[in-house]
């Protein structure tokens, strides 16, 4: 049996969590894990084709301008791999441009199924010379189980990644306005320079954040989770988040910050108890709004889940 051949009776199972990052002062370097999935069955095809289920189903099932399809191709292309139709099954309950990840959800899946299917169609054999593609796509399998509190740095196009496991009693609430927004828009409100002042308080925050997170320390994330780099520059695009930074510290919230570059925020509390009274206090926070949505969710140890599974003749 040839390379596409053996290609053609395997199916590509995916599971990715929506994340949040940044936390507040973590801008670009934290992120937390919650347990609401993109889900993804791919098999070999003679053509494109998207069935979508859940949240934003039309925009998921477009075959243009469709992110996890450009991703996968673009990077087949570009190592030299054939590019092989993929008929993909999605069931997505990340909801798009919120700020809760469903680029990186979907980013990640495409890398996965472009270095799996490269690897079952011509991978080189053990004694060639492995092209910079192989080297550099062995370690997107254990990267894409990361999950739990995680911390990050770039040194050159290599990046170290650390995690701790938050508590278990911690809940999230993701607070989900009607409209979403682009990143590259709230992206471009950001300053091209800060102030030595806002800096320093950010890298204090930021350490603050890791070790009450790693020591459970709930008491502290009023105070860890605040920032002067992004949020204040992004609050005019995102109403949620002045109407409930306020309420870090009461009703059993511990903690404020905008989910990615927003517009949803990511409330945390202490406990399944405390879920009840802070949902009302959201939602009396931001009377005169337009209603939103709460998505009460888990802060997720276990990230993403792939599986290659032989079809059944």
């Amino acid at each position: 049996m040839n390379d596409l051949a053996r290609a053609c009776n395997v199916v590509f199972r995916l599971r990715l969590p929506a994340t949040s990052a940044n936390l507040g002062p973590g801008f670009d370097a934290a992120a937390v894990a919650l347990d609401f999935y993109l889900e993804i069955e791919a098999e070999p095809a003679s053509e494109f084709s998207i069935a979508a289920t859940g949240r934003n189903q039309e925009r998921c099932s477009r075959i243009e301008n469709n992110l996890i399809l450009e991703t996968y191709k673009g990077l087949l292309q570009s190592h030299g791999r054939p590019v092989v139709p993929l008929a993909i099954r999605m069931a997505n309950d990340i909801p798009l441009a919120m700020g809760c990840g469903s680029s990186a959800a979907g980013r990640l899946a495409a890398i996965a199924l472009a270095v799996y299917l490269a690897n079952w169609i011509g991978a080189p054999s053990a004694s060639s010379k492995r092209p910079a593609f192989w080297k550099a796509t062995q370690t997107i399998p254990r990267h894409a189980g990361w999950a739990g509190f995680v911390a990050c740095a770039s040194e050159g196009r290599q990046v170290h990644v650390v995690r701790v496991i938050p508590p278990a009693a911690w809940r999230a609430i993701a607070v989900l306005p009607a409209q979403p927004l682009p990143t590259s828009k709230a992206r471009a409100l950001l300053p091209a320079e800060y102030s030595r002042a806002d800096v320093v308080a950010n890298i204090q925050s930021v350490a603050l954040l890791g070790l009450a997170i790693a020591q459970a320390r709930g008491d502290l994330l009023r105070i860890a989770m605040k920032d002067r780099i992004h949020q204040p520059f992004r609050a005019p695009i995102c109403p949620f988040l002045p109407r409930l930074l306020p309420l870090a510290g009461n009703q059993g919230i511990l903690g404020v910050a905008l989910s990615g570059a927003g517009p949803a925020v990511l409330v945390i509390v202490g406990s399944e108890d405390s879920l009840m009274p802070a949902s009302t206090a959201i939602r009396g926070a931001l009377e005169g709004l337009p209603e939103p949505e709460l998505v009460v969710c888990h802060l997720l140890s276990a990230g993403a889940s792939q599986c290659f599974e032989a079809l059944r003749a």
